[in-house]
């Protein structure tokens, strides 16, 4: 079986959501540790060797060899569950679910991570004593876009188990790896009784691998 290997700081949601795919397959990463607060995907060596864009997540796929050929790098963390979940029941086979997946996928990307992932990031890890005067003015905006994702969410979920068909698909696991950490972003779950319960649903799956902290 090919080598994967995860290039990740582990308190991200990004990195977070390939290792909970990986899981909930059975499939195993190797783990190479980054801390962003440091500027570790900054090094020369990151940017040569890993990603030439300084971030993480990063899926590494095979091993070089001796001459240094054999390992390819997949950045972005949805073309990697993407990548793990191919030929898997976490893609639909049906063709408006899948087109339906990759939509819930771009709204995380789009809508949700930026305002819910950004304001954890902010104020769990940064502290608010430490933005910057830009920062601290956009935690209205972002707080009010978050809310706004959370409650489209809780909308769809009133009416259904999963995002998408009748099972979890990455639409879940993409969207599940910000939002059951949103409080620490100050976003009230209790607030989204139907997300609450998805959550619950996803996490009580074989596999699942809670997400680790600083």
């Amino acid at each position: 079986m090919e080598t994967l290997i995860l290039h990740e700081d582990p308190c991200s949601g990004n990195c977070y959501k390939i290792r909970l795919t990986a899981a909930l397959l059975g499939r195993s990463l190797e783990r190479r540790f980054y801390d962003i607060t440091r500027g570790e995907t900054r090094t020369p060596q990151f940017l040569r060797d890993v990603n030439a864009n300084g971030r993480i997540p990063v899926l590494q796929v095979g091993a070089h060899d001796e001459g240094g050929e054999g390992a390819r790098f997949l950045p972005e963390s949805n073309a990697a569950c993407w990548y793990l979940a191919h030929g898997s029941a976490l893609i639909p086979e049906d063709r408006f679910d899948r087109a339906d997946m990759l939509r819930w996928m771009f709204f995380e990307q789009y809508n949700h991570e930026p305002n819910i992932a950004t304001l954890r990031f902010w104020l769990s890890v940064v502290g608010e004593a430490n933005l910057t005067e830009a920062q601290r003015g956009q935690i209205v905006a972002k707080r009010a876009g978050g809310e706004a994702a959370l409650a489209l969410m809780d909308q769809h979920l009133a009416q259904r188990e999963w995002l998408v068909g009748s099972g979890p698909t990455l639409a879940d696991i993409a969207l599940y790896a910000y939002t059951h950490v949103s409080e620490e972003g100050g976003f009230r779950l209790a607030d989204y009784q139907a997300v609450v319960d998805w959550l619950a649903r996803l996490a009580a799956l074989p596999g699942h691998v809670v997400m680790d902290r600083r």
